[in-house]
């Protein structure tokens, strides 16, 4: 294992620490001079897990295969716990799809690779778009961003400001213009610099959804135009603070828009980091990417096995 990897590594744990040290205090308590997993602790599990946002409905999964593996295996300890919770939690996350994303270095499906990026204002959508030109353009990847926010004002000056640090392009025409002429113009510019990837940041608010959707599909459409199997990813960028609200956001946009993926963001700012279990479960969408940290450095691929590990302390 490399530098590289120690740090994200690191990282990550940093990230989940909140999430961390609440899961690991209450087990302690309710593992505490236990023998046996009976009705009471079981109850008390499902507390601690909803409690943490991991969802009534992973929770009850979660803790109905402790259950049924209880009738099977002893249980002597909180380490034993532990070690259950987190296989399980794992089989949990492989039912929704993907393992993870390919790596920034990887060689891309198509050139230039299409990426959209939606969701709501104060999700960390732009902020996402750039840290993922950052990673790409690491990697050796030819990036261009397309600024199609166009209708928040002041979103153009923060997404420069952010493209100019991850040493990227950035393609748009300001506040009010046509989103999905941006967009044309960054797909036409990526064919004739021969980029390799594009990332669009959209509008996360219109005047009501329906228009934000119908601005959305244009924007596909013209994409099209230009690249006919764009958009080649949808992600959607969900604040993993507000819990059970970001599942409910990515109902309301996967109901208009065919989201490939999520990106949750900020959960370095919350002791409820099993939102990210909640979302994957519920909306059998694979988590690609997840914000731990404020630094452009701080988006990472999602990976199961070290997320798991990180969440329970491991």
């Amino acid at each position: 294992m490399g530098f590289f990897d120690k740090f994200k590594i690191s990282r990550l744990k940093e990230g989940l620490e909140k999430t961390r040290d609440t899961l690991r205090e209450k087990l302690s308590v309710i593992t505490q001079g236990k023998t046996e997993i009976d009705e009471a602790f079981l109850e008390e599990l499902e507390t601690i897990l909803v409690a943490a946002d991991v969802g009534v409905e992973t929770t009850l999964g979660i803790v109905d295969a402790i259950t049924e593996r209880a009738k099977k295996e002893s249980y002597r300890s909180a380490e034993e716990l532990n070690r259950m919770l987190m296989e399980e939690i794992q089989l949990m996350l492989r039912e929704t799809g993907e393992e993870h994303p390919l790596d920034f270095d990887a060689l891309l499906p198509a050139k230039p690779y299409v990426i959209l990026v939606v969701g709501v204002n104060g999700a960390g959508k732009t902020t996402s778009v750039a840290k993922l030109a950052h990673n790409y353009e690491k990697a050796g990847k030819k990036v261009i961003i397309a600024a199609a926010d166009t209708f928040r004002a002041a979103a153009y000056e923060q997404l420069k400001i952010w493209a100019d640090r991850a040493g990227v392009p950035l393609i748009g025409q300001g506040q009010g213009a046509d989103p999905a002429s941006v967009v044309f113009d960054a797909v036409s510019a990526a064919v004739s610099r021969n980029a390799d990837v594009v990332l669009v940041d959209t509008a996360g608010r219109l005047h009501n959804k329906s228009h934000l959707m119908e601005e959305l599909a244009k924007i596909m459409r013209v994409a099209k135009k230009k690249i006919p199997e764009a958009p080649h990813e949808v992600l959607l960028v969900l604040d993993g603070t507000t819990g059970q609200n970001a599942v409910q956001q990515a109902r309301e946009f996967t109901r208009f828009v065919q989201v490939t993926g999520l990106v949750v963001t900020k959960l370095d700012g919350t002791a409820k980091g099993g939102i990210v279990l909640s979302i994957s479960r519920e909306l059998t969408l694979p988590v690609k990417y997840i914000g731990v940290g404020e630094t452009i450095d701080d988006l990472q691929l999602f990976d199961r096995a070290l997320f798991v590990e990180a969440l329970m302390g491991r």
